[in-house]
């Protein structure tokens, strides 16, 4: 093994036996890993209470719902689909929390089984006070700023269609008097893997919304908290990036009275380094003395699309007992060039060698941090390749199947 590439929670003999009995490629969770970040984010600091609301894009599998609804986390989902798919795996309808780029044709009935709503725009507001005038609803903001780990996780500020953009105020007090509506929630989020600073000063700018929604009794600061998923990349500390904020909430509180409870939503800080990727090396090749050596993996883009997406870096361990390194590009299984696991942080278009452990054709890998928007967000049958198998390692037990390998018959059962 590389000593200064330790596995996180699977080791050789693990990796070894999940691979016998389930396959490969196929995700691995942690449960306990799973917990404990569940556990953090529960101890966010605030000063009028907390909802923590799991964004389920990040992996929606019914088995990682029921284990954040067990410790009492909400959801938050983005689509009526993610909606219908968390009352499937049997979160109460009052724990969810719509926030889309579309609204469900289903809405009212959503919102009549106890479905919180948040307007994402002037329309969607506009279609929420025709079907509900009189009730309670939320607003999502684009307060001006946003901060992401790259440009495309950047959901705040001018270049960003996400949420009512926060000059447009006084159209959504018009349209709330109009139809009587109170705007209980106001909720902003600005980006994935966000600059801490930036997410403190749109909490402050959050707070000054709140301040214009007299009504307003809960501010959801949304999710983006930084996850080091390389072992020289810093994650966010949740004490020290929240506690301006609780002293913020507090100074409200002393100014105008009102008690303003916090929510949260998370994603990949709960997730990311709770899952690993188990694949296969099935080739090698070089491109000669000016080029490159390739490892070529039994997985790619079909189940981490990330590296491609947003030169996104991940751990890569090679499972063997070599005692020499060799410095490779690895690649996926499609037939895509842009199927690169090992891009240049700065560029997923540049090529970027990992030194790794000299490997054989068979040999065991492990992808690791691909615990959040992977197995959700991914190029899913691209060159037909099946959907893989999805695994929990429980806190007691031997590791067990919650999503199975998709055939071939699946993939093709609904052309006509």
């Amino acid at each position: 093994m590389q000593k200064n590439e330790p596995l996180r929670f699977l080791n050789p003999k693990s990796c070894a036996e999940i691979a016998k009995k389930f396959g490969t490629p196929c995700f691995v969770y942690s449960e306990e890993g799973i917990r404990a970040s569940a556990g953090e984010t529960l101890k966010f600091p605030n000063a009028f209470g907390l909802t923590v609301r799991y964004a389920m894009k990040a992996s929606p599998n019914a088995a990682i719902l029921k284990i954040f609804d067990s410790m009492g986390l909400h959801i938050d989902a983005s689509s009526g689909y993610e909606v219908h798919r968390a009352l499937k795996a049997g979160i109460k309808p009052e724990k969810i929390c719509l926030s889309s780029q579309e609204l469900p044709d289903d809405f009212v009935l959503l919102h009549q089984k106890g479905v919180k709503i948040n307007a994402c725009s002037l329309y969607q507001l506009q279609c929420l006070a025709e079907a509900l005038p009189g009730q309670s609803v939320g607003l999502r903001f684009n307060p001006g700023m946003g901060s992401g780990g790259t440009g495309k996780t950047n959901v705040g500020g001018p270049s960003s269609s996400f949420g009512i953009w926060h000059q447009n105020i006084p159209e959504v007090k018009a349209l709330l008097k109009k139809s009587a509506m109170v705007a209980q929630r106001i909720h902003t989020h600005i980006g994935s893997g966000s600059d801490p600073e930036v997410w403190q000063r749109v909490a402050h700018m959050s707070l000054d919304l709140v301040r214009q929604f007299p009504e307003a009794t809960i501010l959801d600061l949304g999710g983006g908290y930084k996850v080091g998923r390389m072992k020289d990349e810093p994650s966010t500390d949740l004490n020290t990036v929240a506690a301006p904020i609780r002293t913020a909430f507090e100074d409200l509180a002393t100014n105008t009275g009102r008690r303003i409870h916090l929510e949260i939503e998370p994603g990949t800080f709960l997730l990311a380094n709770s899952g690993s990727l188990l694949c296969r090396v099935q080739d090698l090749t070089d491109t000669g003395s000016e080029g490159y050596s390739f490892i070529k993996l039994n997985t790619g883009m079909t189940e981490i699309l990330r590296p491609s997406l947003y030169a996104a870096q991940h751990p890569i361990i090679i499972i063997n007992q070599s005692d020499t390194t060799k410095d490779y590009v690895v690649s996926g299984h499609c037939c895509e060039s842009g199927d690169l696991l090992t891009p240049h942080s700065e560029d997923a278009e540049r090529l970027l060698p990992r030194t790794l452990n000299r490997a054989n054709i068979g040999d065991l890998c492990v992808i690791e941090g691909v615990g959040a928007y992977c197995a959700s967000m991914s190029c899913k049958n691209y060159n037909s390749f099946p959907e893989v198998a999805e695994v929990l390692l429980p806190l007691t037990g031997e590791a067990r199947l919650i999503r199975r390998r998709q055939t071939l018959e699946q993939i093709i059962e609904n052309e006509v």
